[in-house]
């Protein structure tokens, strides 16, 4: 049985406010840690929460992460997904 969690209403404090153009742009004033981890949970293949929040750590440490990677049509969709959480995400690369 799968459990869907529903990330929590408070924002972490973070001390940077640059904006940065990572896979789940996440050094902005618009998304939380919990909010990146809930999404990702959501949307990519074999990602729970837990998995989500390493990698909101480290597109918060490194600029970037690698969330997902595989065929164009998947990731396209994936994409749009993530869009609609009100992500910001590099382009596709081919």
């Amino acid at each position: 049985m799968t459990q869907t969690l529903t990330p929590p209403r408070t924002r972490q404090r973070r001390r940077s406010r640059r904006r940065c153009c990572g896979a789940a742009g996440l050094n902005d004033d618009h998304n939380t840690f919990e909010g990146v981890a809930f999404a990702l949970a959501q949307t990519i293949p074999g990602v729970d929460y837990a998995k989500g929040m390493a990698l909101a750590n480290e597109i918060h440490n490194k600029g970037q992460a690698i969330v997902w990677s595989g065929h164009r049509e998947l990731a396209e969709l994936y994409h749009a997904q993530l869009e609609g959480y009100g992500l910001t995400m590099a382009p596709l690369e081919r």
